[in-house]
Protein backbone atom coordinates (compact mmCIF):
# COMPACT_ATOMS: atom_id res chain seq x y z
CA UNK A 1 0.00 0.00 0.00
CA UNK A 2 1.10 3.48 -0.95
CA UNK A 3 1.82 6.44 1.35
CA UNK A 4 -0.83 8.32 0.43
CA UNK A 5 -3.55 5.40 0.23
CA UNK A 6 -2.38 4.47 3.88
CA UNK A 7 -3.05 8.31 4.87
CA UNK A 8 -6.55 8.49 2.80
CA UNK A 9 -7.45 4.92 4.59
CA UNK A 10 -6.37 6.56 8.42
CA UNK A 11 -9.24 8.85 8.52
CA UNK A 12 -11.91 6.73 7.20
CA UNK A 13 -10.97 3.88 9.56
CA UNK A 14 -10.95 6.82 12.63
CA UNK A 15 -14.53 8.09 11.21
CA UNK A 16 -16.13 4.45 11.24
CA UNK A 17 -14.92 4.02 14.88
CA UNK A 18 -16.17 7.46 15.75
CA UNK A 19 -19.51 6.60 14.02
CA UNK A 20 -19.36 3.02 15.70
CA UNK A 21 -18.88 4.92 19.36
CA UNK A 22 -21.33 7.00 19.00
CA UNK A 23 -23.66 4.54 18.08
CA UNK A 24 -23.07 2.30 21.31
CA UNK A 25 -23.29 5.53 23.15
CA UNK A 26 -26.71 6.05 22.01
CA UNK A 27 -27.97 2.50 22.75
CA UNK A 28 -26.31 3.07 25.89
CA UNK A 29 -28.21 6.25 27.05
CA UNK A 30 -31.07 4.73 26.30
CA UNK A 31 -31.04 0.95 27.99
CA UNK A 32 -30.17 2.97 30.66
CA UNK A 33 -33.37 5.27 30.11
CA UNK A 34 -35.31 1.98 29.90
CA UNK A 35 -33.66 0.77 32.69
CA UNK A 36 -34.05 3.05 35.08
CA UNK A 37 -38.13 3.59 34.46
CA UNK A 38 -38.37 0.10 34.24
CA UNK A 39 -37.02 -0.24 37.52
CA UNK A 40 -39.51 2.06 39.13
CA UNK A 41 -42.48 0.40 37.13
CA UNK A 42 -41.85 -2.88 38.99
CA UNK A 43 -41.65 -1.45 42.37
CA UNK A 44 -44.45 0.94 41.81
CA UNK A 45 -46.16 -2.66 40.87
CA UNK A 46 -45.08 -4.47 44.10
CA UNK A 47 -46.37 -1.98 45.45
CA UNK A 48 -50.10 -2.37 44.16
CA UNK A 49 -50.26 -5.78 45.06
CA UNK A 50 -49.29 -4.86 48.64
CA UNK A 51 -51.82 -2.83 48.67
CA UNK A 52 -54.91 -4.82 46.69
CA UNK A 53 -53.20 -7.61 49.28
CA UNK A 54 -53.84 -5.57 52.38
CA UNK A 55 -57.70 -3.95 50.97
CA UNK A 56 -58.50 -8.08 50.74
CA UNK A 57 -56.89 -9.57 53.59
CA UNK A 58 -56.59 -6.29 56.15
CA UNK A 59 -55.48 -8.21 59.04
CA UNK A 60 -51.90 -8.05 57.66
CA UNK A 61 -52.04 -4.69 58.44
CA UNK A 62 -50.36 -4.65 61.68
CA UNK A 63 -47.92 -6.56 60.45
CA UNK A 64 -46.82 -3.41 58.65
CA UNK A 65 -46.93 -1.06 61.85
CA UNK A 66 -46.36 2.60 61.18
CA UNK A 67 -46.28 1.73 57.56
CA UNK A 68 -50.55 1.70 56.88
CA UNK A 69 -52.38 1.88 53.67
CA UNK A 70 -52.66 5.49 53.65
CA UNK A 71 -48.70 5.48 53.64
CA UNK A 72 -48.26 2.98 51.08
CA UNK A 73 -51.03 4.89 48.36
CA UNK A 74 -48.55 8.03 47.40
CA UNK A 75 -45.27 5.57 47.41
CA UNK A 76 -47.41 3.54 44.95
CA UNK A 77 -48.71 6.61 43.15
CA UNK A 78 -46.18 8.89 42.97
CA UNK A 79 -43.24 6.03 41.79
CA UNK A 80 -46.07 5.67 38.44
CA UNK A 81 -46.00 8.76 37.50
CA UNK A 82 -42.33 10.74 38.55
CA UNK A 83 -40.38 7.02 37.82
CA UNK A 84 -42.39 4.96 35.48
CA UNK A 85 -44.88 7.75 33.39
CA UNK A 86 -41.40 10.62 33.34
CA UNK A 87 -38.60 9.07 32.54
CA UNK A 88 -39.54 8.11 28.96
CA UNK A 89 -40.29 11.46 28.41
CA UNK A 90 -36.41 12.07 29.54
CA UNK A 91 -35.05 9.72 26.97
CA UNK A 92 -37.35 11.90 24.57
CA UNK A 93 -35.29 14.48 25.61
CA UNK A 94 -32.19 12.90 25.74
CA UNK A 95 -32.93 12.36 22.01
CA UNK A 96 -34.23 15.62 21.12
CA UNK A 97 -31.19 17.51 22.41
CA UNK A 98 -28.75 14.86 21.34
CA UNK A 99 -27.64 13.72 25.01
CA UNK A 100 -27.46 10.28 23.46
CA UNK A 101 -24.16 11.67 21.47
CA UNK A 102 -20.50 11.59 22.63
CA UNK A 103 -19.46 13.83 24.72
CA UNK A 104 -23.14 14.55 26.53
CA UNK A 105 -23.91 11.17 26.80
CA UNK A 106 -21.19 10.05 29.17
CA UNK A 107 -23.60 12.42 32.14
CA UNK A 108 -26.64 10.75 30.88
CA UNK A 109 -26.33 7.58 33.61
CA UNK A 110 -25.47 9.99 36.84
CA UNK A 111 -28.44 11.93 36.02
CA UNK A 112 -30.75 9.01 35.96
CA UNK A 113 -29.15 7.67 39.02
CA UNK A 114 -29.96 11.11 41.05
CA UNK A 115 -33.55 11.19 39.84
CA UNK A 116 -33.73 7.83 41.21
CA UNK A 117 -32.33 8.85 44.53
CA UNK A 118 -35.04 11.71 44.70
CA UNK A 119 -37.56 9.02 44.18
CA UNK A 120 -35.69 6.93 46.75
CA UNK A 121 -35.74 9.69 49.72
CA UNK A 122 -39.14 10.24 48.49
CA UNK A 123 -40.58 7.07 49.18
CA UNK A 124 -39.10 6.91 52.67
CA UNK A 125 -40.81 10.42 53.65
CA UNK A 126 -44.32 9.23 52.31
CA UNK A 127 -43.96 5.92 54.25
CA UNK A 128 -42.42 8.00 57.61
CA UNK A 129 -45.78 10.35 56.95
CA UNK A 130 -44.75 13.04 55.39
CA UNK A 131 -46.51 14.33 52.83
CA UNK A 132 -48.11 17.94 51.20
CA UNK A 133 -51.74 15.87 51.46
CA UNK A 134 -51.90 16.58 47.61
CA UNK A 135 -52.50 14.17 45.09
CA UNK A 136 -49.41 13.44 42.93
CA UNK A 137 -47.48 16.98 45.17
CA UNK A 138 -46.42 14.68 47.86
CA UNK A 139 -42.76 16.66 48.03
CA UNK A 140 -41.78 17.64 51.51
CA UNK A 141 -38.75 18.48 53.55
CA UNK A 142 -35.97 17.00 51.69
CA UNK A 143 -37.20 15.61 49.14
CA UNK A 144 -39.04 18.70 47.92
CA UNK A 145 -35.64 20.12 47.89
CA UNK A 146 -33.96 17.41 45.92
CA UNK A 147 -36.23 16.08 42.98
CA UNK A 148 -36.61 19.94 41.67
CA UNK A 149 -32.59 19.67 41.92
CA UNK A 150 -32.90 16.18 39.93
CA UNK A 151 -34.45 18.43 37.79
CA UNK A 152 -32.10 21.45 36.98
CA UNK A 153 -29.16 18.77 36.69
CA UNK A 154 -31.38 16.94 33.85
CA UNK A 155 -31.67 20.68 32.47
CA UNK A 156 -28.73 21.42 32.62
CA UNK A 157 -27.55 18.22 30.87
CA UNK A 158 -30.10 19.45 27.81
CA UNK A 159 -27.98 23.00 27.78
CA UNK A 160 -24.93 21.32 27.79
CA UNK A 161 -25.94 18.78 25.23
CA UNK A 162 -27.73 21.97 22.94
CA UNK A 163 -24.57 24.08 23.31
CA UNK A 164 -22.37 21.15 21.82
CA UNK A 165 -24.82 20.45 19.13
CA UNK A 166 -24.92 24.54 18.44
CA UNK A 167 -21.21 24.81 18.42
CA UNK A 168 -20.06 21.56 16.16
CA UNK A 169 -24.01 21.82 13.66
CA UNK A 170 -23.59 25.20 12.02
CA UNK A 171 -25.69 23.82 9.66
CA UNK A 172 -28.44 22.81 11.43
CA UNK A 173 -31.55 24.77 10.91
CA UNK A 174 -32.91 28.00 12.89
CA UNK A 175 -35.79 27.10 13.53
CA UNK A 176 -35.25 23.86 15.36
CA UNK A 177 -32.34 25.50 17.31
CA UNK A 178 -35.23 28.54 17.96
CA UNK A 179 -37.43 25.58 19.06
CA UNK A 180 -35.31 23.53 21.13
CA UNK A 181 -34.15 27.06 23.47
CA UNK A 182 -37.56 28.28 23.62
CA UNK A 183 -37.81 24.62 25.24
CA UNK A 184 -34.62 24.46 27.37
CA UNK A 185 -36.58 28.15 28.39
CA UNK A 186 -39.95 26.71 29.52
CA UNK A 187 -38.24 23.79 30.85
CA UNK A 188 -36.49 25.52 33.31
CA UNK A 189 -39.35 26.62 35.16
CA UNK A 190 -40.67 23.21 36.04
CA UNK A 191 -38.62 23.04 39.02
CA UNK A 192 -39.63 26.05 41.08
CA UNK A 193 -43.47 24.44 39.92
CA UNK A 194 -42.49 21.45 41.59
CA UNK A 195 -41.57 23.22 44.17
CA UNK A 196 -44.13 26.47 44.71
CA UNK A 197 -47.12 23.73 43.73
CA UNK A 198 -46.22 21.23 46.64
CA UNK A 199 -46.98 23.60 49.02
CA UNK A 200 -50.06 23.42 50.96
CA UNK A 201 -51.17 27.01 50.89
CA UNK A 202 -51.73 26.19 47.31
CA UNK A 203 -54.68 24.70 45.75
CA UNK A 204 -56.07 24.53 42.56
CA UNK A 205 -60.29 25.31 41.37
CA UNK A 206 -63.04 22.73 43.22
CA UNK A 207 -66.01 21.14 41.97
CA UNK A 208 -68.02 22.08 45.03
CA UNK A 209 -70.85 19.15 44.25
CA UNK A 210 -67.89 16.28 44.47
CA UNK A 211 -64.75 18.04 45.84
CA UNK A 212 -62.75 17.01 42.62
CA UNK A 213 -61.73 18.89 39.92
CA UNK A 214 -64.14 20.98 37.45
CA UNK A 215 -64.81 20.67 34.12
CA UNK A 216 -62.39 23.12 33.43
CA UNK A 217 -59.69 21.50 34.64
CA UNK A 218 -59.83 18.26 33.19
CA UNK A 219 -60.04 19.97 30.33
CA UNK A 220 -56.58 22.08 30.54
CA UNK A 221 -54.94 18.98 32.09
CA UNK A 222 -55.91 16.98 29.58
CA UNK A 223 -55.08 19.48 26.47
CA UNK A 224 -51.43 18.90 28.33
CA UNK A 225 -51.50 15.26 27.23
CA UNK A 226 -52.87 16.12 24.06
CA UNK A 227 -49.86 18.56 23.45
CA UNK A 228 -47.67 16.09 24.57
CA UNK A 229 -49.05 13.69 21.85
CA UNK A 230 -48.84 16.20 19.21
CA UNK A 231 -45.32 17.17 19.70
CA UNK A 232 -43.68 13.79 20.49
CA UNK A 233 -43.83 12.75 16.64
CA UNK A 234 -41.55 15.44 15.86
CA UNK A 235 -38.81 14.74 18.30
CA UNK A 236 -38.65 11.09 17.13
CA UNK A 237 -40.09 10.44 13.38
CA UNK A 238 -39.90 12.08 10.23
CA UNK A 239 -43.63 13.40 8.38
CA UNK A 240 -45.27 11.98 5.21
CA UNK A 241 -46.10 14.35 3.05
CA UNK A 242 -49.45 12.81 2.77
CA UNK A 243 -50.35 13.77 6.30
CA UNK A 244 -49.62 17.54 6.20
CA UNK A 245 -53.28 18.31 5.64
CA UNK A 246 -54.16 16.07 8.95
CA UNK A 247 -51.03 17.68 11.00
CA UNK A 248 -52.44 21.18 10.22
CA UNK A 249 -55.97 20.27 10.97
CA UNK A 250 -55.06 19.04 14.52
CA UNK A 251 -53.06 21.92 15.54
CA UNK A 252 -55.52 24.21 14.36
CA UNK A 253 -58.12 22.30 16.50
CA UNK A 254 -55.99 22.36 19.47
CA UNK A 255 -55.09 26.05 19.51
CA UNK A 256 -59.08 26.44 19.42
CA UNK A 257 -59.44 24.02 22.32
CA UNK A 258 -56.82 26.11 24.48
CA UNK A 259 -58.73 29.13 23.46
CA UNK A 260 -61.55 27.38 24.83
CA UNK A 261 -60.61 26.64 27.98
CA UNK A 262 -58.94 30.16 28.68
CA UNK A 263 -62.31 31.00 27.84
CA UNK A 264 -63.73 29.29 31.22
CA UNK A 265 -61.25 30.43 33.34
CA UNK A 266 -59.99 29.24 36.68
CA UNK A 267 -62.74 29.16 39.45
CA UNK A 268 -64.50 26.72 41.58
CA UNK A 269 -67.78 25.62 39.83
CA UNK A 270 -69.80 22.56 39.82
CA UNK A 271 -70.20 20.11 37.07
CA UNK A 272 -73.85 20.19 36.56
CA UNK A 273 -72.92 23.81 34.92
CA UNK A 274 -73.68 22.40 31.40
CA UNK A 275 -70.65 24.45 30.26
CA UNK A 276 -68.52 22.36 32.06
CA UNK A 277 -69.61 18.74 30.51
CA UNK A 278 -70.01 20.44 27.07
CA UNK A 279 -66.54 21.86 26.95
CA UNK A 280 -65.40 18.79 28.52
CA UNK A 281 -66.87 16.84 25.30
CA UNK A 282 -65.05 19.45 23.19
CA UNK A 283 -62.20 16.47 23.58
CA UNK A 284 -64.29 13.87 21.51
CA UNK A 285 -62.69 15.35 18.67
CA UNK A 286 -59.49 13.73 19.03
CA UNK A 287 -60.63 10.45 19.31
CA UNK A 288 -60.81 9.97 15.36
CA UNK A 289 -57.82 12.38 15.13
CA UNK A 290 -55.18 11.65 17.26
CA UNK A 291 -54.67 8.28 14.86
CA UNK A 292 -54.96 10.26 11.55
CA UNK A 293 -52.43 12.60 13.41
CA UNK A 294 -50.04 9.67 14.14
CA UNK A 295 -50.75 8.08 10.77
CA UNK A 296 -48.72 11.46 9.01
CA UNK A 297 -45.68 9.82 10.59
CA UNK A 298 -42.80 7.28 9.94
CA UNK A 299 -42.47 4.75 12.55
CA UNK A 300 -40.23 2.01 13.29
CA UNK A 301 -41.53 -1.36 12.62
CA UNK A 302 -41.41 -2.07 16.04
CA UNK A 303 -43.75 -0.24 17.23
CA UNK A 304 -46.49 -1.61 15.33
CA UNK A 305 -48.45 -3.35 18.47
CA UNK A 306 -47.54 -0.57 20.93
CA UNK A 307 -48.71 2.20 18.52
CA UNK A 308 -52.29 -0.03 18.00
CA UNK A 309 -52.57 -0.29 21.98
CA UNK A 310 -52.42 3.07 22.70
CA UNK A 311 -54.70 4.55 19.94
CA UNK A 312 -57.42 2.01 21.41
CA UNK A 313 -56.85 2.99 24.97
CA UNK A 314 -56.85 6.45 23.77
CA UNK A 315 -60.40 5.54 22.25
CA UNK A 316 -61.96 4.17 25.46
CA UNK A 317 -60.24 6.83 27.41
CA UNK A 318 -61.70 9.97 25.91
CA UNK A 319 -65.49 8.79 26.11
CA UNK A 320 -65.36 7.29 29.18
CA UNK A 321 -63.53 9.84 30.79
CA UNK A 322 -66.31 12.48 29.62
CA UNK A 323 -69.09 9.79 30.44
CA UNK A 324 -67.99 9.43 33.82
CA UNK A 325 -68.42 13.26 34.27
CA UNK A 326 -71.79 13.93 33.49
CA UNK A 327 -74.18 14.95 36.14
CA UNK A 328 -75.84 12.10 37.58
CA UNK A 329 -73.34 9.55 36.33
CA UNK A 330 -70.26 11.54 38.42
CA UNK A 331 -72.58 11.42 41.59
CA UNK A 332 -73.02 8.39 41.79
CA UNK A 333 -69.42 7.22 40.65
CA UNK A 334 -67.38 10.02 42.93
CA UNK A 335 -65.24 8.16 45.50
CA UNK A 336 -65.79 4.80 44.22
CA UNK A 337 -63.59 1.70 42.65
CA UNK A 338 -65.17 3.19 39.18
CA UNK A 339 -62.29 5.78 39.54
CA UNK A 340 -59.91 3.72 40.29
CA UNK A 341 -60.69 1.32 37.01
CA UNK A 342 -60.69 4.56 35.26
CA UNK A 343 -57.70 5.50 36.52
CA UNK A 344 -55.98 2.57 35.80
CA UNK A 345 -57.52 2.70 32.25
CA UNK A 346 -55.64 5.93 32.04
CA UNK A 347 -52.45 5.22 33.58
CA UNK A 348 -51.65 1.31 32.44
CA UNK A 349 -54.20 1.54 29.32
CA UNK A 350 -53.60 4.41 27.69
CA UNK A 351 -49.90 5.82 29.33
CA UNK A 352 -48.32 2.75 30.01
CA UNK A 353 -49.06 1.63 25.80
CA UNK A 354 -47.98 5.29 24.62
CA UNK A 355 -44.48 5.27 27.00
CA UNK A 356 -43.76 1.65 25.47
CA UNK A 357 -44.47 2.65 22.17
CA UNK A 358 -42.03 6.27 22.25
CA UNK A 359 -39.36 3.98 24.05
CA UNK A 360 -39.07 1.03 21.46
CA UNK A 361 -39.39 4.23 18.78
CA UNK A 362 -36.57 5.48 20.65
CA UNK A 363 -34.39 2.47 20.87
CA UNK A 364 -35.26 0.81 17.67
CA UNK A 365 -34.31 -2.41 17.39
CA UNK A 366 -33.56 -2.70 20.78
CA UNK A 367 -37.00 -2.50 21.49
CA UNK A 368 -37.26 -6.23 21.42
CA UNK A 369 -37.17 -5.45 25.06
CA UNK A 370 -41.07 -4.66 25.01
CA UNK A 371 -42.23 -7.21 22.12
CA UNK A 372 -42.15 -10.52 23.65
CA UNK A 373 -46.08 -11.72 22.58
CA UNK A 374 -46.52 -12.96 25.55
CA UNK A 375 -45.59 -10.62 28.19
CA UNK A 376 -47.35 -7.68 26.00
CA UNK A 377 -50.82 -9.61 25.89
CA UNK A 378 -50.62 -10.21 29.23
CA UNK A 379 -50.04 -7.07 30.68
CA UNK A 380 -53.31 -5.87 27.94
CA UNK A 381 -55.43 -8.25 28.41
CA UNK A 382 -54.85 -7.63 32.90
CA UNK A 383 -55.21 -4.32 32.76
CA UNK A 384 -58.99 -4.44 30.35
CA UNK A 385 -60.25 -6.87 32.73
CA UNK A 386 -58.86 -5.16 36.02
CA UNK A 387 -60.97 -2.15 34.50
CA UNK A 388 -64.09 -4.02 33.68
CA UNK A 389 -63.90 -5.38 37.57
CA UNK A 390 -63.62 -1.85 39.18
CA UNK A 391 -66.51 -0.48 36.87
CA UNK A 392 -68.32 -2.90 38.01
CA UNK A 393 -67.30 -2.68 41.86
CA UNK A 394 -68.19 1.00 41.30
CA UNK A 395 -71.64 1.21 40.57
CA UNK A 396 -72.25 -1.53 42.77
CA UNK A 397 -70.90 0.77 45.63
CA UNK A 398 -72.66 3.60 43.97
CA UNK A 399 -75.78 2.53 44.82
CA UNK A 400 -74.70 0.62 48.01
CA UNK A 401 -72.17 2.62 49.67
CA UNK A 402 -71.47 -0.36 52.50
CA UNK A 403 -70.78 -2.81 49.49
CA UNK A 404 -66.64 -2.27 49.55
CA UNK A 405 -66.47 -1.94 53.00
CA UNK A 406 -68.45 -5.01 54.35
CA UNK A 407 -66.77 -8.30 53.67
CA UNK A 408 -68.73 -10.43 51.55
CA UNK A 409 -68.71 -13.10 48.71
CA UNK A 410 -69.34 -10.99 45.51
CA UNK A 411 -67.17 -8.51 46.98
CA UNK A 412 -63.99 -10.53 48.08
CA UNK A 413 -64.46 -12.35 45.12
CA UNK A 414 -63.90 -9.19 43.21
CA UNK A 415 -61.06 -7.89 45.26
CA UNK A 416 -59.10 -11.26 45.01
CA UNK A 417 -59.17 -10.81 40.99
CA UNK A 418 -57.96 -7.88 41.75
CA UNK A 419 -54.96 -9.20 43.36
CA UNK A 420 -54.53 -11.72 40.89
CA UNK A 421 -54.79 -9.31 37.92
CA UNK A 422 -52.52 -7.23 40.05
CA UNK A 423 -49.84 -9.85 40.18
CA UNK A 424 -50.12 -10.13 36.51
CA UNK A 425 -49.53 -6.82 35.76
CA UNK A 426 -46.75 -7.40 37.81
CA UNK A 427 -45.27 -9.92 36.08
CA UNK A 428 -45.20 -8.64 32.37
CA UNK A 429 -43.59 -5.48 33.41
CA UNK A 430 -40.42 -7.81 35.14
CA UNK A 431 -40.45 -9.50 32.20
CA UNK A 432 -39.61 -6.33 30.27
CA UNK A 433 -37.28 -5.28 33.16
CA UNK A 434 -35.32 -8.18 32.61
CA UNK A 435 -35.32 -8.07 29.09
CA UNK A 436 -33.75 -4.19 30.18
CA UNK A 437 -31.32 -5.19 32.48
CA UNK A 438 -30.22 -7.84 29.79
CA UNK A 439 -29.84 -4.96 26.83
CA UNK A 440 -28.18 -2.39 29.47
CA UNK A 441 -25.43 -5.23 30.33
CA UNK A 442 -24.94 -5.68 26.89
CA UNK A 443 -24.31 -2.11 25.77
CA UNK A 444 -21.78 -1.55 28.81
CA UNK A 445 -19.79 -4.30 27.88
CA UNK A 446 -19.59 -3.51 24.05
CA UNK A 447 -17.56 0.08 24.84
CA UNK A 448 -14.65 -1.41 26.40
CA UNK A 449 -14.72 -4.10 23.24
CA UNK A 450 -15.00 -1.24 20.67
CA UNK A 451 -11.99 0.83 22.55
CA UNK A 452 -10.06 -2.21 22.34
CA UNK A 453 -10.85 -2.82 18.41
CA UNK A 454 -9.87 0.66 17.77
CA UNK A 455 -6.40 0.50 19.86
CA UNK A 456 -5.30 -2.57 18.17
Amino acid sequence: MSLSSSMDFVPDAAEASQSERQSIAGRQVMAATAWHSLLWLVVANCVGVLLATMLLLPRIDPLLGDWTYGRWMPVHMNLQLYGWCSLPLVGFLFVVYGVRRVPAARWASPVLWLWSAALGVGSSSWLSGHSSGKLFLDWTGYSRVLFPCALLCLWGLLAAAFVIEYRGRTSSLLTARTLKFAGLALLLLVPALIYIASSPALYPPVNPDTGGPTGASQLESTLVIIAILLLLPFGISDRERRGSPTIALAWIVFAAECLLSLGLGRADVSHHKPTQWISLGSLLVWIPLTPAYYSGFHWHENTRRWRIAFLCWWSILVPTGWMLFLPGVLDHFKFTDGLVGHSLLAMAGFVSSLLIFVLVQLMGKDGWIFNRSWSFYLWQASVAAYVAIMFFAGWREGSDPSFSITPGPLRNSIYALRLLLGILILVASLDWFRNASSLLGETNASMPRQIAAVSS
